[in-house]
């Protein structure tokens, strides 16, 4: 049998080529300018971890679409099954008709959530719309009206979503008044504590300061309906909470009835190793928030919990398009890829990543913090290893030179890159990835 051919990212003209400016013009005169693109990357076609864009430069995608891309770009299986299913029928609307593959689908989902097997799910869209399914259902339950989510949160931009967001400034700005009644506070950030203590010996303060100051100051715990948390936080800063903070956190919600909400949107889906991120904590929530990587590029979110919580009546919520059956055949067929190596690929992977950037870490003052799960991985510069200066300017320009060099990055938080690449990525990738990521480090870092 023949070795596949090792590839390496290929840039053939300058950055934008003639064909990107062409589109770049089209997009400034059309398109809404509220997207965030950090650099002129315009994307022809894409197969596995690689992408081409439309003048012929190739790169290395360590991205995944925001995470999305959890079987790569075009799978084979998972064209054949969109194609299959685009010949029977493209939409019915699960809100007034049934179909086979969005129940098998739900009854999946149900088996593989963390939690007992009698569950509910609804679908929509996206992130931001299974969020606010979990928080008018959590309303509904509970029959009562406040929430707490975390500073750095993201949980969407629609405006119940976005009320719970609290990541970056200019996402919130002009848009008030938001969904009332929601009450932030610091998350387990341990790199940049809020409350400058050391964990362990800290004993979970951030969780104590909900117990003590928000419940006994700003509202009683009998009027919160749920607690949102995402088991790693996404656009935050890729942060990784400590051992004890979410099972800390599952304690404090028992005590008063609360709702525990696990926003899985950026987390889940095998990315860090595990199906579920909060697997890797050892505790369960009460309901989860689904997405992205759920249906490898096609647009579905659901939001899932116990039956006996997702207890409203035909009318209470829905969704036109949430579930359709063709997004539905190709997040069945996701699942049977994570369940059948990729998700095992993600947890060996990521080790490798963590041991290279811990390395780096030792050599170099300007990474001030290596973290991650499986193949969703941060690593935070800084302009001082003893202040942990935020260095955006650098963090930026280190993006936009990978650009250059070939590889396709995101940054998160204010000072963190972010690594996502599809888990069908193999070692000699993740290392080439790495490498250039270090040469364009070094680079950047070398000019202050």
């Amino acid at each position: 049998m023949a070795r596949k051919k090792r590839r390496f990212p290929q840039i053939k003209t300058e950055l934008p080529g003639p064909r990107a400016r062409e589109v770049l013009r089209q997009d400034r005169k059309y398109v809404s300018p509220s997207y965030t693109r950090l650099y002129p990357a315009v994307i022809d076609k894409g197969e596995g971890v690689w992408v081409t864009d439309v003048d012929g430069n190739r790169f290395l995608d360590f991205t995944a679409g925001i995470g999305v891309l959890s079987t790569g770009h075009c799978h084979p299986e998972i064209v054949k099954v969109i194609k299959e299913q685009s010949t029977r029928f493209l939409h019915m609307s699960g809100t007034d008709f049934y179909y086979r593959v969005q129940t098998q689908l739900a009854e999946k989902l149900a088996e593989i959530v963390p939690g007992a097997k009698n569950k509910k799910v609804f679908f929509s869209n996206t992130g931001t719309e299974a969020v606010e399914c979990a928080m008018k259902l959590a309303r509904y339950h509970t029959r009562r009206q406040r929430f707490i989510a975390f500073i750095g949160a993201f949980h969407g931009r629609t405006l119940g979503s976005l009320a719970l967001t609290a990541s970056k400034s200019v996402q919130r700005r002009h848009f008030g008044p938001l969904v009332p009644g929601v009450y932030h506070v610091p998350y387990a950030y341990c790199f940049r504590c809020m409350f400058h203590l050391q964990y362990p010996s800290c004993d979970m303060e951030c969780v104590k300061y909900i117990d003590e100051v928000v419940f006994k100051k700003l509202v009683p715990p009998e009027e919160v309906a749920a607690i949102f948390v995402e088991p790693i936080q996404g656009e935050g800063g890729y942060v990784v909470p400590p051992p004890l903070f979410l099972p800390a956190l599952r304690r404090l919600c028992n005590r008063y009835d609360i709702l525990l909400v696990d926003d899985e949107v950026q987390s889940g889906m095998g990315r860090t190793g595990r199906m579920f991120a909060i697997e890797h904590f050892k505790t369960k929530a009460d309901i989860y928030c689904i997405a992205k990587g759920i249906a490898s590029g096609l647009p579905l979110g659901a939001c899932v919990s116990q039956s006996g919580i997702m207890d409203w009546p035909a009318g209470a919520h829905a969704s036109t398009f949430g579930g359709n059956p063709v997004a539905c055949a190709s997040a069945l067929k996701t699942i049977e890829l994570l369940e059948n190596g990729l998700i095992e690929n993600a947890a060996r992977l990521g080790q490798i990543a963590l041991q290279r950037f811990n390395e780096l870490k030792q050599r170099y003052d300007f990474i001030g913090d290596v973290r991650g799960k499986g193949l969703m991985l941060g690593i935070e510069l800084v302009g001082d290893a003893i202040t942990k200066e935020p260095v955006k300017d650098k963090r930026d320009a280190v993006v936009y030179e990978a650009f250059k060099q070939g590889l396709l990055l995101l940054g998160a938080g204010e000072s963190a890159i972010r690594l996502i690449p599809p888990l069908v990525i193999n070692e000699s990738e993740l290392h080439l990835g790495i490498d250039i990521l270090t040469r364009v480090m070094k680079k950047i870092f070398r000019r202050s």
